[in-house]
């Protein structure tokens, strides 16, 4: 396995753990289960493949929760961000777009 195929599967790894963790400290187990459950069946996107797959997760949560999504949004990326310590955590920040939750994400995938 390549060091770039390690890093990405690392940081997929990331992504997975903190939409996890933000979904259910906001909305509890069962509701987390219910918004996995509503994008496999309304966009064939599986828990497993969302970091993968941000843009259709995006989509997804933001048809289900509307204008609700936003923050969701925004706290996984402080997760997100929070985990990869200050030092890189400023460089992100520098050139973050606060409303656009898919580039941040893609951009966190390829460093």
């Amino acid at each position: 396995m390549s060091v770039l195929t390690k890093r990405k599967d690392k940081c997929d790894d990331k992504v997975s753990k903190a939409v996890d963790k933000v979904l259910r400290q906001v909305f509890g187990d069962e509701a987390t289960l219910i918004i996995y459950k509503h994008l496999e069946n309304h966009y064939s996107l599986k828990q497993d493949d969302i970091a993968e797959k941000i843009e259709v997760f995006a989509k997804g949560l933001e048809e289900l929760l509307k204008s609700g999504a936003f923050p969701i949004e925004m706290r996984i990326l402080e997760d997100i961000y929070s985990s990869y310590g200050s030092t890189q955590r400023l460089e992100f920040e520098t050139g973050r777009n606060q409303h656009d939750f898919v580039s941040q994400m893609k951009l966190l995938r390829t460093t």
